[in-house]
């Protein structure tokens, strides 16, 4: 039985390590290298060939000369700084968006619900690449925003959406906003509505029950929802680098230049690991939000 037991635990913990923490290692030994012009485009300095001797030259000469190089350059600094900004700002949206849909979908019959949690999720039937072409499509002057600004009288002549921060926060928001529905959604459908009457009884109107009472007990659900977005945002590579333009600048966009542009492979998994170590602080804040959610039920 404590066989199975423990097996059944090994299973997720050997996917993890295999996926996560032995690629993790090979970034941090490559931040650690030296960059040349060769295939790998990094002279390391951990060879497992020397044995022994080897391992430990390596960690008796360490050399953070790449991650020092990032602290001397302020286009890393500005970019990590810009990309924590964006993922922000669009997190916000994407909540003040998904938190009415979530609420309308909580109070909508339940004969409803299955065939709106569907068009939530519709979307990702459809390749993200297809998306956010697509949105490039509809935010050119020539698109069908700008066509529909102009049929309707807004506008005299058409905006320039694409290729600005605009275009790249309405992609976040439109790519993400289901990741923040569904888990509000899934704190408010099991919210009790005898709260509810018991606020009302006590002379809360409608507006009130909800700030006082709806909300409070949905914040496990905005939390989840928020850090779902706020992670992967931080990271954004195609959103910007399709819908963005030369003032959209993002960590994402700045790895792949270092890797494949610039081919410099040691500095590129420097920013790497800094990348993983800003995003460390959300993930560990969401354990310690789930446990005590846990702990309080």
């Amino acid at each position: 039985m404590n066989f199975r037991k423990y097996l059944f635990i090994l299973i997720p913990y050997s996917w993890l390590v295999a996926l996560f923490l032995v690629p993790f290692i090979i970034v941090v030994k490559m931040s650690l290298s030296d960059g040349v012009m060769a295939i790998p485009p990094y002279t390391p300095y951990l060879t497992l060939t020397e044995g022994w001797a080897g391992i430990t030259n390596f960690f008796t000469n360490l050399d953070f000369e790449n991650f020092i190089f990032l602290t001397e350059d302020n286009l890393y600094w500005i970019a990590y700084l810009s990309s924590l900004k964006i993922a922000a700002i669009s997190t916000v949206i994407t909540l003040l968006v998904g938190y009415p849909i979530a609420y309308g979908m909580a109070n909508a019959s339940n004969e409803w619900r299955p065939t709106l949690i569907m068009l939530v999720i519709l979307p990702f039937w459809t390749s993200f690449l297809i998306r956010i072409y697509s949105w490039m499509g509809i935010l050119s002057q020539e698109g069908f925003l700008n066509q529909f600004l102009l049929w309707l009288g807004i506008i005299d002549q058409p905006l320039t959406l694409l290729n600005t921060n605009i275009a790249v926060y309405i992609g976040i928001v439109y790519t993400y906003l289901p990741f923040m529905i569904l888990p509000i959604y899934a704190s408010l459908e099991k919210l009790d509505l005898s709260l509810l009457e018991a606020a009302k009884d006590l002379g809360c109107n409608r507006t009130q029950s909800f700030w006082l009472v709806t909300v409070p007990l949905s914040k496990a659900g905005i939390i989840a929802g928020c850090f779902l977005v706020f992670i992967p945002v931080i990271g954004e590579f195609v959103i910007p680098s399709l819908l963005g333009g030369a003032d959209t600048l993002m960590i994402g966009t700045i790895l792949w230049q270092e890797f494949f542009a610039n081919r410099d492979w040691p500095v590129a998994s420097a920013v790497a690991v800094i990348l993983l170590l800003i995003l460390m602080v959300p993930i560990i804040l969401f354990q310690r939000s789930e446990q005590k959610q846990r702990e309080a039920e």
